[in-house]
């Protein structure tokens, strides 16, 4: 197993320094590795010409100087030899009577190779061109303490005990450029980006500087270190603020607070990064041989502890804001699609079954929208409440409530008469409560809508959404179906967050009470009477907890997680809401309805896709019906 899913800890050191005085740098740089290193790291980066100071000036000229840098590096290799850690250093090398601005890769008490820093600024505050050479691309070896050591920008570090991890790296400015040489170390098979660097603060400038590390993640789906000279450089014409920064895909996992020395430690998920790659067919490797010089560095096969939180709900944003835009654009993007179809077919009705729960109610709001965005007349939206055997009157008086608060048509119609009807002709047993009778009434209501709507020469908008869609909690051609499915794109988890966004900005207040307790109610499928006027039949107690369906949902479609790791990661998720028994039992249940139930998904109704996520055959998810769960079942009773 390579490093326990592919996760890897990593951390960015800023050491607090003093201006050229190379001991001190150095002692504080064997500090930081060593802490880092206590907290678990195996990779560390330290800023840009860490050793001597960044702000050495023209004292990079002396002897003295770039001597004692070397003397120090050598040290810090060698009193970091012991650690299971890999170390990026950097410091001014003198190469053939030129000095380059240089990382170090430091490995069990060895300097393994030198990566200069090529583009040079010279503006505004910079002056590097006075003192430094470009470095060069192509790797040549060098003499250093005795030993060759590879230079050059195209050197790659491997770690054959994280599967994909390939480590290229890059100095400060190469970052901000037009070519920046991240995007050929990536193309070559780099899957975590280091950079050394001396960002002097100016105002605004942590806020691009955070959202360059951001997308050039985001760009080349990988990770990246980025690691700023802080405290101690002198501050004669500028201030460092050691602004730290750890990024994966364009999400920023760990900044540090400006203005300190700080180190910051999380962990990146290579596994996570490379089945993304692997997706994206415009992420396209150059596989010809380019002369770039791979160096492979092992570290010890150990379980990486972690420290990262994984949201419980990865489909809805945690911050208010950022869950309230979401919100609006989810029913912008749904009431559009519809609007769209309505325009094209010239149909002026809508026709839609109303339960009093909460995917019935999500559709109708997305209809009310669409059909105020054409300035069609709300009464044209037929909402049909059809109480059947298992209706409690909490939910009939909702779905009538909310009707006609919202100014739309409500017919009723009770189906126990003609499901009675039925079941007689086909021999069934009314007290016998299985899969016919539920499924049953499920079919009544949805031949009731298609019925009605040929009467009004409308659509019937279908309300089922992509959880129930995933696990195949539909009746087929039931509920299953529909002229335009509104919700196929939206997962449980945020269908409830939907509709509470639209009880508290709708300024209606019967609309928000009706609303607000459509929400408090249990999800059900009320086809199984009810015991004391109480829902009796509660899905999540039969499919699970749609708060972990999501979770899996996610894991394994957007990220393509296999189930062990699903398995690691909602333990530590859920671990104060659901015992270890309870999440294998719903997982191994997970698994086997989404294979099962590919059918139902495979002749989905039209729907618009609103997430990464998706299970409609047309876009996203071209999966075989036959398909066989067998090894991922074996996975999941291995753990």
């Amino acid at each position: 197993e390579s490093m326990f899913h592919g996760l890897i800890k990593v951390a960015a050191v800023t050491p607090k320094i003093k201006v050229a005085d190379v001991l001190w740098n150095a002692a504080e740089t064997i500090r930081g590795i060593k802490e880092a290193a206590e907290q678990g790291a195996k990779i560390v980066v330290l800023p840009e010409l860490g050793l001597t100071g960044y702000t050495c000036q023209d004292l990079f000229y002396q002897r003295t100087l770039l001597k004692a840098a070397r003397e120090a590096l050598i040290t810090v290799a060698e009193e970091t030899a012991d650690l299971d850690i890999i170390s990026y250093v950097g410091l001014p090398l003198e190469v053939k009577g030129k000095l380059y601005n240089v990382a170090a890769v430091l490995h069990q008490g060895e300097v393994k190779g030198f990566i200069p820093k090529k583009y040079l600024p010279n503006y505004s505050e910079f002056y590097e061109a006075r003192q430094f050479t470009p470095g060069f691309e192509k790797v040549q070896m060098i003499e250093f303490a005795g030993k060759e050591v590879p230079m050059g920008m195209q050197i790659l570090v491997e770690v054959p005990e994280v599967e994909g991890l390939m480590i290229g790296c890059e100095i400060c400015e190469d970052l901000w450029t037009p070519n920046p040489p991240n995007t050929k170390h990536v193309l070559h098979g780099a899957t975590l980006m280091v950079n050394l660097s001396a960002s002097n603060e100016v105002v605004g400038k942590d806020s691009y500087r955070r959202e360059l590390v951001k997308s050039t993640s985001a760009r080349l789906i990988c990770g990246y270190i980025y690691t700023s000279a802080g405290d101690g450089e002198s501050t004669q014409d500028l201030v460092f603020g050691g602004h730290n920064l750890i990024a994966e895909n364009g999400s920023l996992l760990k900044q540090s607070d400006r203005f300190g020395a700080e180190m910051i430690v999380t962990e990146l998920d290579i596994e996570k990064l490379c089945n993304d790659r692997r997706r994206m067919t415009t992420f396209q490797v150059e596989m010809e041989e380019e002369p770039y010089t791979v160096l492979t560095l092992h570290l010890k096969k150990e379980e990486t502890k972690l420290t990262r939180t994984y949201g419980k709900t990865p489909f809805v944003p945690s911050n208010k804001l950022d869950r309230d835009h979401r919100c609006e654009e989810i029913l912008s993007i749904q009431s559009m699609g519809l609007k769209k179809r309505y325009e094209h077919t010239g149909c002026k009705s809508a026709v839609i079954g109303i339960s009093g729960g909460l995917d019935s109610t999500l559709a109708l709001l997305v209809v009310v929208r669409a059909f105020d965005a054409l300035g069609y007349d709300r009464r044209n939206i037929v909402a049909v409440t059809m109480p059947g055997f298992g209706t409690t009157d909490r939910t009939y008086d909702n779905a009538c409530l909310l009707t006609k608060t919202l100014g739309a048509t409500l017919r009723e119609i009770p189906i126990g008469k003609s499901v009675l009807q039925h079941f007689e002709d086909i021999g069934h047993d009314v007290n016998v409560h299985d899969v016919t009778y539920e499924n049953g009434q499920a079919r009544e209501r949805t031949q009731i809508l298609m019925d009605i709507a040929n009467q009004t020469g409308g659509l019937v908008i279908g309300t089922g959404d992509m959880s129930e869609l995933a696990l195949g909690w539909a009746t087929y051609n039931g509920d299953h179906m529909s002229m335009y499915g509104v919700n196929v794109g939206v997962p449980k988890t945020l269908v409830r967050h939907l509709v509470q966004y639209y009880a508290d900005t709708c300024q209606d207040q019967i609309l928000q009470n009706v609303l607000q307790d459509v929400l408090d109610t249990p999800v059900s499928p009320e086809l199984l009477p009810p015991v004391d006027g109480v829902i009796s039949q509660k899905t999540e107690d039969l499919v699970g907890p749609y708060v972990l369906h999501d979770f899996f949902l996610y894991h394994m479609l957007r990220l393509q997680e296999e189930p062990a790791k699903i398995y690691r990661l909602a333990l530590l998720t859920f671990q104060d809401e659901f015992d270890t028994e309870t999440i294998h039992k719903w997982l191994k249940i997970f698994y086997r309805r989404f294979f099962a139930q590919h059918f139902k998904r495979s002749c989905l109704p039209d729907g618009p896709k609103v997430g990464s996520v998706a299970v409609s055959p047309r876009g996203d998810l071209r999966m075989p019906t036959d398909a066989c769960v067998r090894i991922w079942l074996e996975e999941i009773d291995n753990l």
